[in-house]
């Protein structure tokens, strides 16, 4: 079995179902997205790769959205969507023209080669890269190595602390986004769960709408 094909039974409704508080959960990543690292301008065209069923898009209507993803069946559940998504491996996709933002969440680990990935991606990103990221899966020095060798020399990372699979009441919520600011509760929340969004971005970069 390919690994996008166990998820293609759920497309229809992945957004929905994959997130306990689907619109809280994708409302942040959005807000992070415009914000984190060089900000983005309406009009922007943003590329996610491996997006599903381009969920995200909905959160982003002043930027240019375009998804891709390997699995048929969430190419078909985001275009029912009204989303513009391809299907196509992230490894290997390349967009017609250059893109102002490539974000990828939830799927880092599909890279057969990290480095050559992110090459890749640097080669139609004008303004940065944002991606998730579990710190204690993966070593961050070693993942920012590989960014400047794609060129990308500056790195903003922050922490992403709205649960995927459970919904928190709003004062609880209310916290822990205060906490994603940083400090040391922060880190220290990062050595058993959640993850960090990361912003990678070259010095001198902004892109055709500027920065």
């Amino acid at each position: 079995m390919k690994t996008w094909e166990k998820y293609a039974a759920g497309a229809g409704s992945w957004s929905e179902d994959a997130y306990a508080d689907s619109s809280g959960y994708l409302a942040q990543r959005a807000r992070l997205v415009r914000t984190l690292g060089p900000r983005l301008a309406p009009g922007d065209i943003v590329l996610d790769l491996a997006c599903g069923d381009g969920g995200l898009g909905e959160f982003l209507p002043e930027l240019l959205y375009q998804g891709v993803d390997a699995s048929p069946e969430m190419v078909e559940a985001g275009r029912r969507r009204g989303r513009d998504v391809s299907q196509a491996d992230l490894n290997d996709y390349a967009p017609p023209e250059p893109v102002q933002a490539t974000l990828i969440f939830r799927a880092i680990y599909y890279a057969r080669d990290r480095r050559a990935l992110f090459m890749h991606i640097a080669g139609f990103t004008e303004k940065k890269l944002v991606f998730d990221l579990n710190p204690r899966q993966y070593r961050l020095d070693e993942v920012r190595a590989d960014l400047a060798a794609a060129g990308f020399d500056r790195f903003e990372s922050r922490p992403f602390f709205v649960p995927q699979t459970r919904a928190l009441a709003a004062p609880v919520a209310f916290a822990l986004r205060g906490l994603e600011r940083g400090g040391p509760l922060a880190r220290l929340a990062l050595r058993f769960r959640f993850t960090l969004l990361c912003a990678a971005s070259r010095s001198g970069g902004g892109g055709r709408s500027g920065s």
